[in-house]
């Protein structure tokens, strides 16, 4: 049975095959695009270190993805209708290959496993996305976003700013979600500095 956890000895293994194929590259901007679905979408991306934003469509934030990450596995595959684009939040690096040749190193070295385990984990974290936002109030959402942050390390915190991420994330407004920020705040719910998540002590489930 598979874990929650990133399947890092899985990436690992898909990393050490595929690495050699790849044409690497480094990224030192913030905010640029490195993977586009229009562009890219005959490439599989894979990132060794930094930090991403996964985006769907005109500018929603599907999630923040730490290194090691993997972006088009399955592309060899099945093409995907929906347009996602990989941003940098960091320095990154990384390499990407033609996914018909991901497939073709998958099968030579049989590493069906590991990619089945890459990308089953990937759908649990869309899935897990799902549960936290669809069908839940604006509270709700807002309260498990801030829940999610705190499983980052605190670099990763302290890059991010609180308000803008749940507002994108979730497309709640701006002024709702400062006005339950500031709630938390006064109550001693969480600790924020410079609009940066410090900590959680504890969160109400009514708001």
């Amino acid at each position: 049975m598979l874990s929650s956890n990133k399947p890092l000895l899985e990436f690992g293994r898909l990393d050490k095959c595929l690495a050699k194929y790849g044409k690497h590259f480094e990224c030192d901007n913030d905010k640029e695009i490195i993977y586009s679905s229009d562009v890219n979408s005959d490439d599989t991306f894979v990132i060794l270190s930094g930090v991403v934003s996964l985006r769907r469509g005109e500018n929603v934030l599907v999630g923040i993805a730490q290194a090691p990450f993997i972006m088009g596995l399955s592309d060899g595959v099945m093409k995907k209708d929906v347009q996602y684009r990989l941003i940098t939040e960091s320095d990154c690096t990384g390499y990407h290959l033609p996914a018909s040749q991901t497939i073709n190193i998958i099968e030579q070295c049989q590493l069906w496993r590991e990619a089945f385990c890459w990308l089953a984990w990937q759908n649990s974290m869309l899935e897990l996305r799902d549960l936290q936002l669809i069908g839940n109030n604006s509270y709700d959402q807002i309260r498990a976003t801030l829940i999610s942050m705190t499983k980052w390390d605190d670099v990763l915190r302290s890059r991010i700013g609180v308000m803008n991420y749940i507002h994108q994330r979730t497309r709640i407004s701006r002024s709702v979600v400062a006005e339950v920020l500031a709630a938390l705040r006064k109550g001693g719910y969480i600790e924020m500095n410079k609009g940066k998540l410090v900590s959680i002590n504890r969160l109400p489930f009514e708001y």
